[in-house]
């Protein structure tokens, strides 16, 4: 082969060699870009960029007028990828004086294998921002040194996060409740309404460079949706008036807790609903777990002579008596074998029902209860209420204890006509005087008033359901009886308010001891409703095992009229215009005043 041939064939293998080395990288060129792109991209994405949670904002809990009761504060989580950090020690020496915290815990916090780790929740913007210009500023010094790349403190991040603040501190706690340290509701509204409150979480990306945030590259992928806003039936000045009252009275008498509730019993509203010992929810509870509790609708009692409205309701409503209906009320008698007698001895008296009433006779109670018989007693107490849950959906309500007439012996009749032998909430026996209040009409209790979306619309609360108890005449009647127990001759001149007619009812029951199967201490107790001729509103006082005195005229009656006159006069309740035509009391009495007639 000459030369030039020679030539010309290394030419040709030349080219070709050369086009299937630009067709190979071609095919490579195509397969990245085409063929393996979405592959190469999704893995590119997974090592520059990072997700994360993007947190929602706790609705509001506000009273009746818009005062914020429970708020989210904006606030830093501060966390850190372990992985990232080289030199656990270094780091924990530079930010110590930062975060506030001992470098040995740091150097725990800051070792291991994971991405994620919190190191400091609910911090305040300010510690941010100074962590940030603390690692910056060291890492500008030593990257001035040789080696300085790898001793940079790298893999520090934040995220967005609330604090939730209750401004009010005590105030309320026991119906509001707190959040645990996960930020959901574990007590009062923010357990029961959690849900609504929560909201809905969001996401964020950011593109992580050398362990760091790039500034700018954060972008949110889902919005955050604030939850929902709860506006309660609560007004914070009357709160605050009935939370001094019953703290007080409880310090006062030495008694183991105490409740004030103040109802509207047209709506059902339950205005305020204060209790002692109380806690502050935005602080570790230490010490007695039970201040969390809320008593108003957790803890149960026998409701004692407060309990005698339903008896004598219950026999007005079925004709078994009068208001003059005239009683042999002896001290003491005996049913089923077992003896029974009134609070204090005194000779047989002749007595009207009201006067029975005033004077909150247990003998006559008993006679009245069995002009009704057991069968139609027990359905006026499951009537008013008793025996189940209110419907007010607080978090941790009791039924009560109200056993079925089958399972009643010979001595339940009269033990349940005077207030004993069954167990009720203070939400429940407040209630019934808001049943009486409300012309025989009894009202679902509730503690919300509306709710707010995040957009600002306020959504008013569904009206409460109701149930016709007892007829407007019966509920009248009893009205203007139980105006005869906060008078001169009853068991609770204390509740008296000038200026306006004042009913109500006393009640003093020993309180059951499940520990040893008996009866030790008392609970005492008033409810009342004012103006007696015309209901505005039912305040109701409970207060559980005081030291010394013990009768729920001497201890209920005060604190009962302390509120319901702040109350009255906050609410622009007008002084009573009528008075009061005494039912006579005593058989002499409606002798006298039938021959004046």
């Amino acid at each position: 082969m000459s030369h030039q041939a020679l030539v010309h064939k290394r030419i040709r293998v030349l080219l070709v060699a050369t086009f299937a080395l630009f067709g190979i990288i071609i095919a490579q060129l195509f397969s990245v870009q085409v063929v393996r792109a979405g592959t190469i991209s999704e893995r590119a994405s997974k090592e520059l960029l990072n997700t994360s949670i993007l947190l929602a904002p706790r609705g509001v809990i506000s009273d009746v007028n818009g005062v914020e009761l429970a708020r989210s504060v904006a606030a830093i989580t501060i966390v850190v990828d372990q992985t990232q950090i080289t030199n656990p020690e270094l780091a924990a020496k530079i930010t110590s004086p930062v975060l506030k915290m001992e470098e040995s815990e740091l150097v725990s916090l800051f070792t291991g294998k994971l991405k994620y780790k919190i190191i400091v929740k609910n911090a305040k913007p300010a510690m941010w921002s100074q962590l940030q210009n603390t690692v910056s500023n060291y890492n500008k010094e030593v990257l001035k040194e040789k080696s300085g790349l790898s001793k940079r403190i790298v893999g520090f991040f934040s995220e967005r996060a609330y604090v939730r603040e209750y401004p009010t501190g005590t105030l309320a706690s026991s119906l509001i409740g707190f959040i645990n340290h996960e930020g959901v509701g574990a007590a009062g509204i923010e357990s029961s309404l959690n849900s609504e409150l929560s909201g809905i979480n969001g996401q964020y990306i950011y593109e992580n460079g050398a362990g760091t945030i790039i500034p700018g590259s954060a972008k949110i992928r889902t919005e955050a949706k604030a939850g929902t806003s709860i506006r309660l039936t609560v007004d914070r000045d009357i709160q605050w008036v009935a939370q001094d009252a019953i703290s007080k009275a409880v310090k006062s008498s030495k008694a183991k807790s105490g409740t004030v509730i103040v109802m509207d019993p047209k709506t059902g509203a339950i205005i305020a609903q204060a209790s002692a010992p109380t806690f502050n929810p935005s602080k570790p509870i230490v010490g007695n777990l039970n201040v969390i509790r809320n008593p108003a609708v957790q803890d149960v009692y026998e409701p004692g002579s407060t309990g005698k409205v339903i008896t004598y309701a219950a026999a007005l409503e079925e004709k078994k008596l009068t208001a003059n209906s005239v009683y042999t009320v002896p001290y003491s008698m005996k049913v089923a074998g077992s003896p029974f007698s009134d609070h204090e001895r005194h000779p047989t008296q002749r007595l009207t029902a009201t006067g029975a009433l005033a004077v909150s006779s247990n003998t006559a109670a008993i006679k009245v209860g069995q002009q009704l018989g057991s069968k139609t007693l027990y359905q006026y107490l499951t009537d008013f209420g008793f025996g189940k849950s209110t419907g007010s959906h607080l978090p941790g309500e009791s039924a009560g204890l109200l056993r079925p007439v089958s399972d009643w012996s010979g001595t339940s009749l009269p033990t349940f006509s005077y207030g004993h032998g069954y167990s009720v909430t203070a939400l429940q026996a407040t209630s019934v005087f808001a049943t009486i209040a409300n012309d025989g009409v009894r009202i679902t209790p509730t503690v919300v008033a509306g709710t707010t979306d995040e957009s600002g619309n306020y959504i008013p609360a569904k009206d409460q359901k109701s149930k016709r108890v007892v007829s407007a005449e019966t509920a009248k009647e009893i009205r203007r009886m139980l105006e005869s127990v906060v008078s001169v001759n009853g068991t609770a001149p204390t509740a008296a308010i000038p200026g306006y007619r004042v009913a109500g009812k006393t009640g003093t029951a020993m309180k059951f001891n499940s520990n040893c199967n008996c009866y030790s201490g008392y609970t005492a107790s008033f409810i009342g409703f004012a103006p007696a001729d015309a209901p505005a509103y039912v305040v109701s006082v409970t207060i559980q095992e005081p030291q010394g005195i013990h009768w729920g005229g001497a201890l209920g009656g005060p604190v009962f009229a302390t509120v319901m006159k702040f109350v009255l006069q906050s609410k622009h309740i007008a002084p009573s215009t009528t008075k009061l035509k005494a039912y006579p009391l005593t058989e002499a009495e409606l002798k006298k005043s039938a021959s004046a007639k």
